[in-house]
């Protein structure tokens, strides 16, 4: 299996144009400015490459510990997007931050609201709200719950209609036998009055004389087990109020129905991790245009059919002796391959030590060849110190064209932004860090997640708050790149609802495909200079003029596709000039 070193960059130079790799190998002989950074609470030294930090926002009263600032209890968790504004959800409930204008971020609402890690999802006006804590209450109420068994306790799946974010009202509020430590979002493009909520529940099965039905059996002994199985919750749009659950699959499963062929718990041998058996997911990340998700579930990585979103099905699994814990999964944009992340420690402990194999709490990309699942390569970040919890956790694609760029949260790792086109040698473009919260102990802390949003790069910081960043151009990614990838804009966004993103014909996406040849050697560098001659010279012109000079070059690069070794980036770089080419 592919290796991946603790040196701040390890890849093979294969592919690479040689002054990149030199810049490359030279960052490898430097210190990692990250390691041994000053520590602190709101004092900590920063480290940063190929990113501006555009702003920062602590947590707003209410959501801060004073006696213990990285209290678990009041931590920071993931993230939605709607608009301008900003869903970070938190183990006290949710904050909203308005973001029109990015470096002046400004608290829009603060909604106590207890229960968990506090997951979100936006559908329109619609928040959805994960719980799974025994101190959720139905009554969203702060007091927690003290009896073994209550009415008043609440874990599963929270909706609010907040139209009005001054006043936000739950107007539903599902059960699950086991909370929902995570949920994913699914739209169905042939049933809009719909949505579907797929609950990943994780804590013990709750007693049934607290929620009739929940049984924590073994399938063999019961058949209708809380056990091997996720919940899906459909949410009529127009009236949430009727959200309820339609299915309980048992994704599981193989094809005949037998709970077979995964993971079931222990070691994989001598050197190896040990991973608990897989009943349960804990993320399930869908990519509703490909009809396929790609469930996180312990000791598997799940390939599931979901074209018809109430009734997922699994079609692949994948283990690994590596994996500790499968805990998110993310496609790249056309769907053929996907990454997963191993939450080893469970995000509570110090993961990537010197000492600690890179392997171990990293990601696994895996390629997806006739509709299976095929293990490709790791990438993990450098050595962080014995007091920073960090390992491989949340994050999303970049939108560069023909480029497989990722962002990422790493806890107090910080956060990566990494190139992963060549799955087998991902490389390293861009970072943000910060010292310890502390040298003496490990306090939690970090980066939960980071995600790219309209341009900006969103963190969410468990101790300390929201960060905003911004790509900064260098020999790992151009100014059109940047560009480009700004151009690809989203109504609302939530991380494990993925889309597919296109581009708009415009010169500046031809130049980012131009940029990303000449670095991978798809085109020679005298070659693509003419290339860039020609473009810049046909958007001097207006008109029909643009025509002629534009489609004799969207020819010559089609017939350039069919001897290069990027054929796929050449014929999508042809596809922008001939659409450029058309009448106007």
């Amino acid at each position: 299996m592919t290796r991946i070193s603790h040196t701040l960059f390890a890849i093979s130079t294969c592919g690479l144009l040689a002054t990149a790799a030199a810049a490359q190998q030279s960052a490898v002989r430097r210190p990692d400015p990250r390691l041994n950074l000053a520590p602190g609470w709101t004092d900590a030294r920063q480290a940063i490459l190929n990113l501006e930090l555009v702003a920062h926002r602590p947590r707003p009263d209410g959501f801060v510990n004073a006696a213990d600032p990285g209290s678990f209890a009041f931590a920071n968790s993931d993230l939605a997007f709607a608009g301008d504004l900003v869903f970070q959800g938190s183990f006290n409930g949710w904050q909203v931050w308005d973001i029109s204008d990015p470096g002046k971020p400004t608290l829009r609402k603060a909604f106590p609201c207890p229960g968990g890690q506090g997951d979100l999802s936006i559908h329109r006006n619609l928040l959805i709200m994960s719980v799974e804590m025994p101190n959720g209450r139905v009554d969203c109420g702060t007091t927690g719950v003290s009896d073994s068994v209550s009415a008043d306790r609440f874990t599963g799946v929270r909706i609010f209609d907040v139209s009005d974010l001054d006043r936000p009202r739950q107007v539903a509020a599902v059960q699950t036998c086991r909370g929902s430590h995570t949920h994913t979002l699914v739209t169905d493009p042939n049933d809009p009055a719909n949505i579907y909520v797929y609950v990943s529940g994780v804590s013990p099965v709750r007693p049934a004389a607290e929620l009739a039905g929940c049984s924590g059996l073994p399938p063999e002994q019961d058949a209708a087990t809380a056990l091997f199985r996720i919940e899906v919750i459909r949410v009529p749009v127009a009236a949430p109020h009727e959200a309820r659950i339609v299915n309980t699959p048992r994704i599981f499963a193989d094809s005949t129905g037998n709970i077979a062929g995964l993971w079931q718990g222990g070691t994989h041998g001598t050197g190896t991790q040990e991973t608990a058996v897989t009943d349960q997911c804990h993320d399930i990340t869908a990519f509703t245009e490909i009809g396929l998700a790609a469930g996180a579930c312990s000791g598997n990585g799940i390939l599931l059919d979901i074209r018809d979103p109430a009734n997922p099905r699994r079609i692949d699994q994948v283990t690994d002796p590596n994996f500790a814990y499968w805990h998110s999964a993310t496609f790249n944009n056309d769907g053929t391959r996907v990454l997963f992340t191993d939450e080893w420690g469970g995000g509570t402990q110090p993961r990537c030590r010197v000492t600690d194999r890179p392997e171990w709490g990293a990601n696994a990309i895996f390629t997806r060849e006739a509709g299976r699942l095929r293990f490709a390569g790791y990438y993990k970040i450098p050595a962080q110190s014995a007091t920073e919890n960090c390992v491989a956790h949340n994050g999303s694609l970049i939108p560069v064209p023909g480029r497989d760029i990722m962002v990422q949260g790493w806890y107090q790792g910080g956060i990566s932004v990494f190139d992963f086109t060549d799955p087998a040698h991902p490389i390293e473009i861009a970072y943000f860090d910060r010292g310890a919260i502390s040298t003496t102990r490990v306090v939690l802390g970090g980066h939960w997640s980071a995600y790219w949003y309209n341009g900006l790069i969103i963190g969410s910081e468990i101790a300390r708050g929201l960060d905003i960043l911004r790509l900064t151009p260098s020999e790992f990614l151009s100014e059109n790149e940047i560009e480009a990838a700004r151009l690809v804009r989203m109504e609302s966004f939530n991380a494990q609802n993925q889309t597919k993103f296109s581009w708009p014909a415009t010169f500046v996406v031809a130049r980012a495909y131009v940029d990303g040849l000449l670095r991978s050697d798809g085109l020679r560098r005298a070659w693509a200079d003419d290339v860039r001659e020609q473009l810049d010279s046909a958007e001097r012109m207006s008109g029909a003029a643009r025509q002629a000079p534009l489609s004799a070059l969207a020819a010559r690069l089609e017939t350039e596709a069919q001897t290069t070794r990027d054929a796929a980036r050449l014929r999508a770089l042809a596809a922008v000039v001939r659409a450029l080419a058309m009448p106007r």
